[in-house]
């Protein structure tokens, strides 16, 4: 692109992103899977978010969102971008009304700082994704990123009563939150959530709160089989008991189980899961800085490197499709390891090893997992093995209606272009 013609193109977007906003040609740090943007703009204000997005349609760019950056590789492989909006100055915390507990939430804010300033009246947002110092608020709700607490409160789609998002062409819409009413008859804070920012833009977000517990233990229990690992998951899951997490990981096979109430409950609790795991492992309850340690050690399956596939089933086929995995991948040459909830049957499988090998194990996967009752899609992985695969698999009739939306929000597609299913 000539020199010129970047230096117009960036005096225009500037004078559209208002006062204060960050605008700038794009570089190679801004490239994903190699391709970079051609321009980058920051604004400083959901108006200034509305109004680049109207100019881009208006001049025919491309746009692809980001927050913290650390879901750009999720999804399908974009092709050519020519704008790279960053929600990273929208970082406040609009309104907490923590009598009602609800909060209204920038976009651009990180999950840490966000709960940093709930926790000030003891309260907090249920979900606990990776990297919640860099993962922003409008990143979690696009992706429905959650996290072991899911296992006890939920996803975003669960907790989300509000949202203000900015369409491609600049207009605002607002949907739920402290008036709750919908627009166009979609529930729209839903229909965001897990959108992968192919429908708008999220300018601010409302949710539910919980209050923060004040204590909390973790029974770990090391078992020396899928098998055993199965079987003490599905008492936990089965008893009388309130976990917040059930977690599996494989590699070598243990379970986390997470309790968080007041002292004597979760102290009560954690012996009567140290019982429930019996002689099938040895279990041992974690407290403060060892618990914490256990939970990083827990969340190092998404350390840089390493292809994630996000395999979902019913909770009672969950270890037998895992067992079949392991199998597999050795036969393959592949390394694998596994984490993720137990009791939901939502887990996370890192493979490392050729891509085209990878390519083969995610589709034998995906022929083996019953119609209706399973998936698996790559949440991170090369661009090599997401051009060999679809990153998504077959999502069945469900896309045209998906498709029918798109074209309502965006009928150029414009708007984080392919990255959504089916190449949304």
């Amino acid at each position: 692109m000539p020199v010129a013609t970047t230096t117009a193109l960036l005096d225009r977007l500037a004078a559209q992103a208002g006062p204060g906003a960050a605008v700038r040609a794009g570089g190679d740090d801004d490239a994903v899977d190699g391709v970079q943007p051609r321009l980058v703009a920051a604004p400083g204000t959901g108006e200034g978010v509305a109004a680049t997005l109207a100019w881009a349609s208006s001049e025919g760019l491309s746009v692809r969102v980001s927050g913290g950056g650390t879901k750009q590789q999720w999804g399908a492989p974009g092709g050519t971008v020519d704008l790279l909006l960053s929600t990273a100055a929208l970082c406040g915390v609009v309104e907490h009304r923590h009598g009602d507990l609800t909060a209204t939430v920038e976009a651009g804010a990180p999950l840490r700082t966000v709960d940093a300033v709930l926790g000030a009246h003891g309260q907090r947002l249920s979900w606990d994704p990776p990297w919640p110092e860099q993962a922003t608020i409008g990143g979690i709700v696009a992706t429905n990123d959650s996290g072991p607490r899911r296992h006890g409160h939920g996803a975003p789609r669960d907790s989300i009563i509000g949202v203000t998002m900015a369409r491609m062409d600049g207009r605002v819409a607002k949907a739920g939150g402290i008036v709750v009413k919908n627009v166009a008859g979609y529930d729209l804070a839903r229909l965001l959530t897990g959108s992968f920012g192919c429908l708008g833009v999220i300018l601010t977000a409302t949710f539910k709160l919980t209050p923060a517990p004040p204590a909390s233990r973790t029974v770990q229990a090391t078992v020396d089989s899928l098998e055993d690992a199965a079987s003490v998951a599905a008492d936990l899951a089965a008893s009388s008991l309130t976990p917040t997490a059930i977690e599996v990981a494989w590699g070598p096979a243990r379970l986390l189980a997470r309790f968080e109430s007041v002292e004597a409950s979760v102290a009560q609790q954690a012996d009567a899961a140290c019982a429930i795991v019996g002689a099938r492992g040895a279990s041992v309850v974690l407290a403060g800085e060892q618990e914490r340690a256990a939970w990083e050690r827990h969340a190092a399956h998404w350390s840089p490197g390493g292809t994630l596939v996000k395999l979902s089933t019913v909770p009672a086929e969950l270890f037998a499709t895992l067992a079949w995995l392991r199998d597999r991948a050795a036969a393959d040459g592949l390394e694998m390891a596994a984490a993720g909830r137990a009791g939901l049957g939502v887990v996370d499988v890192r493979l490392d090893g050729p891509p085209e090998a990878q390519a083969g194990l995610v589709g034998a996967l995906r022929e083996r997992l019953p119609a209706g009752r399973g998936s698996a899609v790559i949440r991170r992985g090369g661009p090599e093995l997401r051009r060999r695969v679809d990153p998504w698999g077959p999502i069945g009739d469900g896309m045209r209606v998906m498709m029918a939306i798109k074209r309502q929000f965006d009928p150029a597609a414009l708007l984080n272009p392919g990255r959504g299913p089916g190449g949304l």
